[in-house]
């Protein structure tokens, strides 16, 4: 058997765990928008090879998480008002036909499972801890996609998770966003049990665009008054 034909399963499971474990730094806020990332430093600290973290950084990449910029290395990405305009927009419209499609094609066991990680999400153990918080948000996420019948629409929001996730985190800090993020799931989870199925499109699309706004307001706050 020719050799060249073999694979390598140890150093491809080093290269998802090493991209893996940089995700989630990122997602998690352990790295900031806009922060310079040095090779040497992760190298040391993750413990693998510059070509495996080159790798993993070119993943990264892809996903929209890392910008790798010439002359000067990786640095995470920093998301621009107008992009975050653009992905809520597409936000907006994607999840308007996932919370229709779930409405008229979800399972009796997938209806309960998105009220019950709606219930989770008021937990206050979960409402006070922000990683845990954005993890559950996403799986309530995760369920409302299995559960929309539209395997193109789900495939999208999907590749758009990492970002909205960075940005979901600036938009729940933001004082009081949390009880109406609540409020607002709730009469989505609601419309989708009653089958109405445009009532819960309609309030998913503006579940996002308060999302957007709040987003919006907090970059704005943090760059301060126009000179």
């Amino acid at each position: 058997m020719n050799q060249m034909l073999r694979v390598p399963r140890e150093e491809t499971s080093l290269r998802q765990r090493t991209t893996q474990t940089l995700r989630t730094a990122i997602l998690d806020g352990v790295f900031a928008p806009g922060q310079k990332l040095s090779e040497r430093e992760l190298c040391e600290s993750l413990d693998v090879s510059r070509s495996c973290l080159r790798e993993s950084l070119q993943h990264l990449q892809a996903e929209g998480l890392i910008t790798i910029v010439p002359h000067r290395g990786p640095e995470v990405t920093d998301i621009s008002v107008q992009e975050v305009r653009d992905i809520y927009e597409v936000r907006a419209s994607l999840e308007g036909l996932a919370s229709r499609g779930f409405a008229l094609h979800a399972s009796a066991g997938q209806r309960a499972a998105l009220r019950a990680k709606l219930g989770e999400l008021a937990v206050p153990a979960v409402a006070s801890d922000k990683v845990a918080l954005l993890a559950i948000k996403n799986q309530f996420y995760d369920v409302l996609i299995e559960g929309c019948g539209n395997l193109v629409a789900g495939q999208m929001l999907r590749q758009l998770n990492n970002r909205v996730t960075v940005l979901r985190r600036i938009s729940m800090s933001q004082p009081g966003r949390l009880p109406q993020t609540l409020a607002e799931l709730d009469a989505i989870v609601t419309a989708i049990e009653q089958g109405d199925a445009d009532q819960a499109a309609r309030l998913s699309a503006e579940h996002v665009q308060k999302a957007s706004q709040g987003v919006l307001r907090a970059m704005a706050e943090k760059a301060g008054p126009a000179s």
